[in-house]
């Protein structure tokens, strides 16, 4: 493995010397489901990465990934400040906060869901921002619903979501993927009140709100996913499937939708694009659901595995 380019990345805490560390994950197709793994408490081990997420090597040595949970002090924005962490092994959100310039988001990039929502397929893709506090990680972390947000109106949203590698402008649709250094899970939690109060977006995604928006359980590389337009991609709430669909239903592609995005505008390198999500949003259900305290949220992405969140009201 020494020397080699990562394809199945986490970010971790290790047994041996209860530091954060990048590994890829050994044997990434027989451990399966990292996220699954991880919430079973099943021993995870990682070949150690050097270097970054951008520019990390694959090294001959092994780690284990602690089974400790975090105490509440450690999650980024604090969002467990007042709540003990769930018990669980230490993987960590993919990239840093620090790493991430911005989060870039589509609005209604699913055929299938402007069906469910009875609207027209946009011509070009809509879009909001979120800002880099918003991101957080896999269970341990909790997923915050802080209470400006908390009037029986909190939303999930499966996304596949798109790392990108490297600064690009003016890409081109053909070599648009050339800038991808990989894939993850991501939930775009929505404060749907807020929402439909504006036709600005960025404040009411819950999106705006700080470690709102859980990416991971691992970070795969652009390598291993050939084609991100043919994934299969899930969520469940507290044991119930609640959205079920496929990439392939995407209106933009990812190459349609970085050639777009960068149009006169550098895409900084760290930038996370979440694509949007399937049909099956608790606002179109009838009746309708809500996200509530202590649920158990989870999306899984095809190649990818399941990101593991509990939603805590603050």
């Amino acid at each position: 493995m020494s020397g080699t380019s990562w394809t199945h990345l986490i970010r971790f805490v290790a047994v041996e010397d209860g530091l954060e560390h990048l590994g890829q994950i050994c044997n990434p197709p027989e451990v399966g489901d990292v996220g699954l793994a991880s919430l079973r408490g099943e021993e995870i081990k990682a070949y150690l990465v050097t270097g970054s997420v951008f520019d990390g090597r694959v090294t001959d040595k092994v780690m284990t990934v602690s089974r400790r949970s975090l105490p509440p002090q450690s999650t980024r924005w604090n969002v467990s400040k007042n709540k003990p962490a769930a018990p669980g092994q230490q993987l960590l959100s993919p990239l840093r906060s620090s790493q991430v310039p911005v989060i870039r988001c589509l609005g209604l990039n699913y055929r299938d869901h402007a069906r469910e929502a009875n609207m027209e397929v946009p011509a070009q893709p809509v879009l909001f921002l979120k800002p880099r506090t918003a991101l957080s990680g896999p269970r341990p972390e909790k997923t915050p619903v802080p209470r400006a947000a908390q009037d029986g109106s909190s939303d999930y949203e499966a996304e596949l979501v798109v790392v990108v590698g490297r600064d690009v402008r003016d890409a081109g649709e053909g070599d648009a993927m050339d800038c991808v250094l990989g894939y993850t899970a991501g939930n775009d939690v929505s404060a749907r009140t807020h929402q439909w109060r504006s036709s600005q977006w960025c404040f009411s995604k819950v999106a705006g709100f700080d470690g709102s928006c859980p990416i991971g359980p691992a970070l795969v590389s652009r390598s291993a996913i050939t084609d991100p337009q043919s994934l299969g991609i899930k969520a469940t709430l507290s044991g119930a499937t609640v959205q079920d669909s496929s990439t392939s239903q995407m209106i933009f592609s990812v190459a349609k939708t970085i050639a777009f995005l960068s149009q006169g505008i550098t895409i900084e390198r760290g930038t996370l694009i979440m694509m949007g999500t399937p049909p099956g949003i608790g606002a179109m259900r009838d009746p309708k659901v809500w996200l509530k305290d202590g649920d158990d949220m989870r999306v899984w992405i095809e190649g990818i595995g399941t990101l593991v969140n509990e939603i805590y009201y603050e």
